[in-house]
């Protein structure tokens, strides 16, 4: 591959290989594999960028010489801000050759899939089911002018199902999923899936509408993920401050923005739905500090804003395929534990509701939680389950009211969906956190 003179240029190479196998109400529905192949083209002249995509991989050079064709060179082009920013690393991280989930046959898949099935035929009352096996294996190559030359791997597979109970005429509707690394760990999980089905089941059937007010509430590592990535994460994604010289005052590091006990970090490191050890600009991941003590530590940087705001890259530039340029995303978000046990944060709420699951959730100044399951708090303990529209509140206010934090910790990877940002949707994030207290949340 030659690289034209005077310019910036990367190629970031993917192979995407995907399974989808899908039961409703016992019956299969879709069995689908795919393998996608492509290369997203840049050049960078000190200007602009200049972008291609391409399925055809021998038109690489073809692509990089019609965008160099369009560019001016630039003999400075590399003391320029954004170029000196993008690292030149050279490594070979395939983590998932000898667990590679295209080797597994479909016929072994289904199988397994199959087994699930009558884990859900097993209560009485389920009006919907939908069962599924999920699997991705995916390969980037990214080179650049630079002489980065970096190689890495990524895969999933994961059991899904959702269903919903009658509820003599009030239906609830739930999903749950188990999401691992390999095929071999999501074939014997059985037990987990009745266990939870039996306890949503109890929950459909014994909820009551919750009596609306202002509440103590308790959020599980699961909604406290959702709640940082919602409510404050997304806020720190910095392209949302380039040419916005009033939020980049309110957003000015070392803040205070919340408690001191809050801490907030994002990171690529872990391995799970948000694993991402080289971003798609070819940085390398690292843990970045968001919320440090309550200060207002560090934000999240693709070369280009970091350049903009003369910060550091973070590992950030992501893209949700080959087809798109890279542009500043989350990857695991995460609030920091504790030192508390989970028994003392319940022991100190009076009256409060604690949010175990969710719908969905949003937020930029605002946040708003849908919860799917949630339970009132008495006297310390967990009391009847309660249905709720959503808790919300203003992010910057509930920042400064969380209280206590537990001791443990979880790190939720999701194996479906994912985040959305214009029109790149669905990105595979994690969640990460420990119990979260936190008071005056408005419960409707």
């Amino acid at each position: 591959m030659e690289f034209p003179a005077g310019l910036f240029t990367d190629v970031r190479y993917e192979s995407v290989y995907s399974t989808t196998i899908s039961f409703e109400n016992g019956v299969l529905k879709q069995n689908k594999t795919a393998l996608e192949q492509g290369a997203f083209i840049r050049v960078f002249d000190g200007r602009r960028w200049y972008y291609s995509a391409t399925t055809d991989l021998n038109s690489v050079q073809e692509e990089i010489d019609g965008l160099a064709a369009m560019a001016a060179p630039n003999p400075d082009i590399l003391r320029d801000p954004v170029v000196k920013r993008l690292e030149a690393n050279r490594d070979v991280c395939l983590r998932y050759q000898d667990t590679d989930v295209s080797k597994i046959s479909n016929v072994d898949k289904v199988a397994a899939l199959e087994r699930y099935l009558p884990v859900v035929q097993e209560l009485d009352d389920v009006q919907m089911s939908v069962l599924s096996y999920f699997d991705t294996h995916t390969e980037k190559h990214i080179v650049s002018s630079l002489g980065a030359d970096v190689t890495f791997d990524y895969q999933r597979a994961s059991i899904h199902m959702r269903y919903t109970f009658g509820c003599g005429g009030t239906p609830f509707t739930n999903a749950q999923h188990e999401y691992r690394e390999t095929f071999a760990e999501v074939t014997d999980l059985q037990d987990s899936f009745r266990k939870k089905l039996a306890e949503d089941w109890q929950y459909a059937h014994n909820a009551v509408p919750v009596t609306p007010g202002v509440y103590t509430c308790i959020l599980s590592p699961l909604v406290a993920g959702v709640f940082a990535h919602e409510s404050f994460g997304h806020k720190s994604e910095s392209d949302f401050m380039i040419g916005d010289e009033t939020m980049r005052r309110e957003w000015a590091l070392g803040t205070r923005v919340g408690a001191e006990i809050l801490n907030i970090y994002d990171t690529g490191v872990p391995t799970g739905s948000g694993y991402v050890p080289y971003d798609d600009e070819g940085t390398k991941a690292r843990k970045t500090y968001l919320i440090k003590d309550g200060i207002l530590t560090g934000r999240l940087h693709s070369a280009y804003t970091a350049a903009a705001l003369e910060e550091d890259v973070t590992g950030n530039a992501r893209a949700v395929t080959f087809e798109f340029e890279p542009i500043v995303r989350m990857t695991s978000t995460c609030i920091g534990p504790g030192n508390q046990t989970v028994e003392e944060l319940f022991a100190g709420v009076k009256e409060g509701v604690y949010i175990q699951d969710f719908k969905h959730g949003s937020g930029m100044s605002t946040f708003t939680i849908a919860p799917n399951v949630a339970y009132r708090i008495r006297d310390g303990k967990l009391a009847e389950p309660v249905r709720i529209a959503v808790i919300t509140g203003n992010v910057m206010e509930t920042l400064h009211k969380i209280d206590s934090l537990s001791q443990d910790w979880q790190l939720c990877s999701q194996s479906t969906g994912g985040c959305g940002k214009m029109e790149q949707f669905p990105l595979r994030v994690a969640f990460g956190g420990p119990y979260v207290r936190v008071r005056d949340i408005q419960v409707q």
